[in-house]
């Protein structure tokens, strides 16, 4: 699905300490990235509606991209519950991105990151071009920091950053999978 068959994208995140959120539609975008710790169920129904409204929006999406983790077991869950009703309310479809494409900035060849606790981190290597993973050189795994550090080259490492809702949601319109499973920490 293209931009012009969906107006209205809605991106979302909950697998990481941080909500984050993107709206994207003919003429703007939004995004929002807040550090809930472990409050996502709390706070996601009223931060996404906060979203929709101050773009000034109807609250409904033509289409729904879910970060899919790798996080935390309730985190991820939540987010994709939501995400699911959301779509069957709204007739909706409901793409998964990994959340680690969410972690990429910039343009080039990059290796991103998330804590996966005691030594060990939850990384891929990523080609990036105008904002969206084009390519995966190495696919999303568990691995010590420090094998990821000695065999990452010369490419940048993005680790522990805060997910940009933007990239999730450009993401999901390039390469969503309707097939999506979660992955947890």
């Amino acid at each position: 699905m293209t931009a012009a068959q969906a107006p209205v994208v809605l991106a979302l995140d909950t697998a990481t300490p941080f909500l984050t959120l993107a709206l994207a539609w003919p003429g703007g975008e939004r995004q929002v990235s807040l550090e809930v710790g472990r409050a996502h169920a709390e706070r996601l129904a009223g931060a996404t509606r906060e979203l929709f409204a101050g773009a000034g929006l109807p609250f409904r999406a033509d289409r729904i991209v879910i970060g899919t983790g790798p996080g935390s077991y309730t985190g991820v869950r939540v987010g994709a519950s939501y995400a699911l009703g959301l779509g069957r309310v709204w007739g909706a479809p409901v793409v998964g991105v990994p959340t680690l494409e969410a972690l990429v900035r910039g343009e080039g060849r990059q290796v991103v990151s998330l804590d996966a606790r005691k030594g060990n981190v939850y990384a891929a290597t990523y080609e990036v071009r105008g904002g969206v993973v084009t390519g995966v050189v190495q696919p999303p795994e568990k691995q010590a920091l420090d094998a990821l550090e000695a065999g990452r080259g010369e490419w940048p490492h993005l680790d522990h950053g805060v997910p940009d809702g933007l990239a999730l949601l450009r993401a999901g319109v390039d390469h969503g999978a309707a097939d999506w499973a979660l992955h947890y920490l």
